[in-house]
């Protein structure tokens, strides 16, 4: 089934709060638009590094895109064009990764706990939101169309990267090892960083650590998982480009679909 099939069977009736909606994108252009969005959260506004390519364009892409369903938030109360896309998540299935070369994580984690899992799994990257629309509606709006693709697939796990902005370990090692301690997935789900990569979390005792502290130094992405009920992989790893700290998180679906079933009607 095409993207733009997918999109209008999930999405017929429209999921909507407001004037914005939360789709698939249907074309190109609106995918681009989405990586235009990305380029302005993450490179200008967050201070990754773009290469070359990327700066020409001012548009942020890797192989991925291709492959993905992108998720959009449109709020059409903007003049239409691409300007209109506020909020974005890439999805990546396993049925589709499995034919494209694998996912994205693999480059910095060891995955084959999630891998040897039954069923359909899915990979979330790349999200953002434009600053001016960064509150609950445009959220939830985003995790309603997530419950909604995951129901759709009958998807048992989602899993994916986020960041700790500044790429000094050390400068986050509160909340690193409060997430080592507190919330490291279960074994046989638990993404580790590959070897040559791996950053130890497990830095301060257990008894050591001030979790109120802790749980404010954490980015609000990471947050949004956890109160999901997800889990975070062993092993921080240094993203240069992206000047961050990246961690693995899994989630459960049964709770995402149960948090926004009844929003989903």
């Amino acid at each position: 089934m095409t993207a733009e099939n997918l999109s209008n069977k999930l999405f017929a009736q429209g999921i909507c709060a407001g004037s914005l909606e939360v789709r698939l994108a249907r074309s190109k252009d609106e995918v681009e638009a989405a990586q235009a969005l990305r380029y302005r959260v993450f490179y200008e506004e967050m201070g990754a590094t773009p290469n070359r390519e990327m700066e020409l364009v001012r548009r942020d892409f890797d192989r991925f895109d291709e492959f993905c369903d992108h998720l959009l938030v449109l709020d059409h109360a903007l003049p239409e064009g691409p300007d209109r896309v506020v909020g974005t998540y890439r999805l990546y299935r396993r049925s589709i990764a499995d034919q494209n070369g694998g996912f994205y994580s693999s480059s910095e984690y060891d995955i084959s706990a999630l891998i040897n899992q039954p069923g359909e799994i899915l990979e979330l990257g790349r999200s953002c939101v434009q600053k001016s629309y960064r509150n609950r509606a445009t959220m939830t709006l985003l995790w309603r169309g997530n419950a909604a693709y995951v129901s759709h697939y009958q998807i048992r796990l989602m899993f994916g990267c986020a960041s700790f902005p500044g790429a000094d370990p050390e400068s986050h090692a509160l909340p690193l090892a409060y997430l080592y301690h507190y919330q490291l997935a279960p074994q046989k789900i638990r993404p580790i960083a590959l070897p040559d990569l791996y950053v130890n979390m497990n830095t301060i005792p257990k008894a050591d650590i001030d979790q109120r502290k802790a749980l404010r130094e954490i980015p609000p992405l990471i947050k949004g998982y956890l109160r999901l009920g997800g889990f975070i992989g062993d092993g921080g790893v240094i993203d240069q480009q992206w000047d961050s700290v990246d961690v693995s998180i899994v989630v459960k679906t049964d709770l995402v679909t149960q948090k926004y079933r009844e929003k989903l009607k």
